[in-house]
């Protein structure tokens, strides 16, 4: 699984074709009749806003990490591991990375309720407009993608957490050898 997070990392292109492709799917699944084409392009351009904000999510991330895509990916896989850099430059950039990542997710709670409401709103509409098929699916939809949004949120922000404080107190450490 490691390998598989490496590669779709440094690909990013990749990401967003399978999150097209997914989703496409499951717009076809659930409303069935028009062309995968058809289907195909309109998840396309509808997702054109998210995938210019993951470009400059990612791009933020990457100079943060010394501006390379290796490294923002050797930082990634450290801090999945909970690995604390040794070499100081590297030291400094999973700082700032998780610096910039723990201000970025600040309203993470406030989002979440926000995606809960958001969900659960658009699965009553569609209860009351569409079909038992439709309702169905955005039922397990809204289960599904909640409890894993609410899931990987606490699992990121422990790991964010526990990364801060260890590059603290390596660095009180360091700053106290270095008065000695």
């Amino acid at each position: 699984m490691e390998r598989v997070n490496v590669f779709l990392s440094r690909h990013l292109w990749l990401q967003i074709a399978l999150s097209v492709l997914g989703a496409s799917a499951l717009v076809m699944l659930l409303y069935p009749g028009d062309s995968a084409l058809s289907v195909l392009l309109r998840v396309a351009l509808t997702s054109i806003g998210g995938v210019f904000v993951v470009f400059l999510v990612r791009r933020k991330e990457r100079r943060a990490a010394g501006g390379s895509t290796d490294g923002l990916v050797s930082l990634d896989a450290k801090l999945r591991k909970d690995e604390v850099p040794t070499d100081p430059e590297e030291r400094e950039a999973m700082r700032a990375l998780v610096g910039q990542r723990l201000h970025r997710t600040r309203h993470r709670v406030a989002a979440l309720v926000f995606l809960a409401l958001l969900f659960c709103s658009v699965t009553a509409a569609t209860a009351m407009t569409a079909g038992t098929r439709q309702t169905v699916g955005f039922s397990v939809l809204t289960v599904v993608f909640l409890a894993w949004a609410i899931g990987n949120s606490r699992l990121q922000h422990r790991r964010l957490r526990r990364m801060d404080e260890a590059l603290s107190v390596s660095t009180r450490r360091e700053d106290q050898e270095v008065r000695r």
